[in-house]
This record gives C-alpha cells, structure tokens and sequence, in this order.
C-alpha cells in the first residue's frame, strides 16, 4: 500500500498533465467538481498539511532562520514582481493579467516538497519554508495582490483576507490539533495525506482547465506562455539569488524550488470566492499544471547532477 501511495504521489506532474488535456477534450468529466467542492478539496489539502507538522518544524526555523526566511522572502518579493512584469508585457486581459498577479502573491504549496525530494534538495527546510510562506500569507497575499492589481480591478482585500484566513490558517490549526491530540489516529491517515492532496489538486485544475475550455483555447498560447515566464522567472531567480546570497548548493535548489512553486489551488478559491470573472481563476489553474512540469524536468536535472557527482566523490 505504501509503494501505491509513494508512487501516486511522486507521479504527481504526470496526473496534472494527463487530466489537464482530458479536460480540454471532455470537459463534463472534470467540471462536476466545482462549488463549494473546490474550497472543500482545499481545506483538505491544508488539513493534511497540518497534519505533517510538528512543534519541532517551527523549531527548525528557528535554528536556521537564514535559509528558510530567504525562501520566503524571495516568495513574496520575486513571484509578484515577476507576475507583474509578465503580466504588463504580455498584455494580458484584465481577468487573465489579476489572476496571473494573484496566483503570484500566493505561498508555496506542498507540491514543492515533493519536488524536492524527487531534487534530492533539503527536504525538512522545504517543509519549513512551506508552513512559514503559507502563514505569512494570511496578510501578505490579499495585500500584494491589492497593491499590483488594484488599479486594474477592483480587489476586496478584505475578502481576501478572510478567506485566505479560513481555508489556510483553520485547516493547519486543526491538524495541529488532531496530531496532538489523536497521534495514534493521525499517524494511522497521514500516509494517505500526500496522495490525497495529489488527487485533489488534479481535480481542482481539470475542472478549472474544463469550466474555461473556450477562453484558454482563444488566448492562443499566450496566457499558458505568460504562465511559464512566471514560473520559470521564479526557479531561475530564486536559484541565482539564493547562490548570490552565500547559498549552498542544496539550499539553492531548495529556494528556487519554493519560490518557484506556488499554492495554485488557495489561488483558485480566492479567485472564485472574491472575483466575479471566472477568468480570474484560470491562470491559477495552469499555474498547477506549469509549475509541475517545470520543477519535474528541473528535479530530474539535478537529481541526475547529484548521482552522478557520487558516483564520481566514490571513485574518487
């Protein structure tokens, strides 16, 4: 059962990709999961999340406070900047560009730490730069995305802020809770966690990707283009400025895998619970499918770049 679970999870990219294209030639096969299922599925998501975290995590972080502050830094300061900057040289339309900005603001999600254990990159920091970035982001989304996109569209910051608050911070604090106080319980489902998050997410997407077959399809290119550049803005720049910074090597991969991977489906919820446009929810959508085949190609790279430098440290 274990081996099923792992090699699910780990096929994670794969599951986005497939139903992605499925969704665009059936979209009825995707789309029944909408409403109040995609806020739920979320909430699932965050409680599972919750559920992998221990007091020793926050411990963590504050024994290594330099590496995993820079990952959230980088989070909040390249990815907006870089959405913005896309956004505004693509000339995006208004509903694609505040849903590129928004998905942006958003934290690291937990496919990260996927990737960067497939990276061999430092897994407990990823976990810890996750949980941090996705606090943080109870303020610093809503507020970012007010700032970068609030003279394109009116954006209740407001809204935003109470939910990002009810499906982020309710969920992680009852898997706290439950982990303290229903160990046993909780040990017994956590292994099912990731798996689950993975199926979740895959459904939230296709029935994004399914709802705005025709939008994406007219866009022509440009608006799964513009998402790339993002993405591909964020791994490239959290990489180089994680080095920049006196970064090891695994740190750096570490960073750029974080600031490179984004929450894409809290992106989804806050677009759906506070925009009228369901437009607006798309880019986060893609943002899913983008990000995990770009951290999969990249996790593949440098997991080859770290057998072989072994293999050679052996011969050696």
């Amino acid at each position: 059962m274990h081996r099923f679970l792992n090699g699910g999870t780990l096929g994670f990219p794969a599951w986005v990709l497939a139903a992605s294209v499925l969704a665009l030639a059936r979209p009825g096969w995707f789309t029944w999961f909408s409403g109040p299922l995609i806020p739920i599925g979320l909430g699932v998501i965050m409680l599972g999340m919750g559920l992998t975290l221990e007091v020793e995590d926050f411990r963590r972080v504050l024994r290594r406070p330099l590496p995993i502050g820079l990952g959230v830094v980088l989070q909040f300061g390249v990815m907006p900047a870089t959405g913005y900057a896309v956004a505004a040289a693509m000339g995006l339309p208004t509903e694609f560009a505040v849903g590129l900005i928004l998905v942006s603001c958003c934290p690291g999600g937990v496919a990260s730490n996927v990737i960067s254990y497939l990276s061999l990159a430092d897994v407990p920091a990823s976990v810890s730069m996750t949980a941090v970035s996705t606090a943080v982001s109870v303020a610093m989304t809503p507020l970012l995305t007010a700032w970068l996109a609030g003279s394109r569209i009116e954006v209740p910051a407001a809204g935003l802020l109470l939910s990002t608050f009810q499906v982020v911070v309710f969920p992680i604090l009852a898997g706290l809770f439950l982990k303290r106080s229903f160990r046993r319980l909780t040990n017994a489902v956590e292994p099912f966690g990731p798996f689950v998050s993975v199926a979740l997410i895959t459904l939230i997407v296709a029935s994004i990707i399914g709802a705005s077959r025709s939008a994406i399809l007219e866009s022509g290119g440009a608006l799964l283009l513009a998402v790339f550049w993002l993405h591909a803005g964020g791994f490239g720049l959290g990489y180089a400025l994680s080095r920049l910074f006196g970064r090891g090597e695994r740190t750096a991969r570490t960073v750029a895998i974080e600031v490179g991977m984004q929450n894409s489906g809290l992106g989804v919820v806050l677009a759906r619970q506070n925009f009228s446009s369901p437009l607006v929810a798309v880019p986060s959508a893609l943002s899913s499918l983008m990000h995990s085949l770009v951290g999969s190609a990249l996790a593949g790279i440098w997991r080859l770049r770290s057998l072989r430098a072994g293999r050679s440290s052996k011969i050696a």
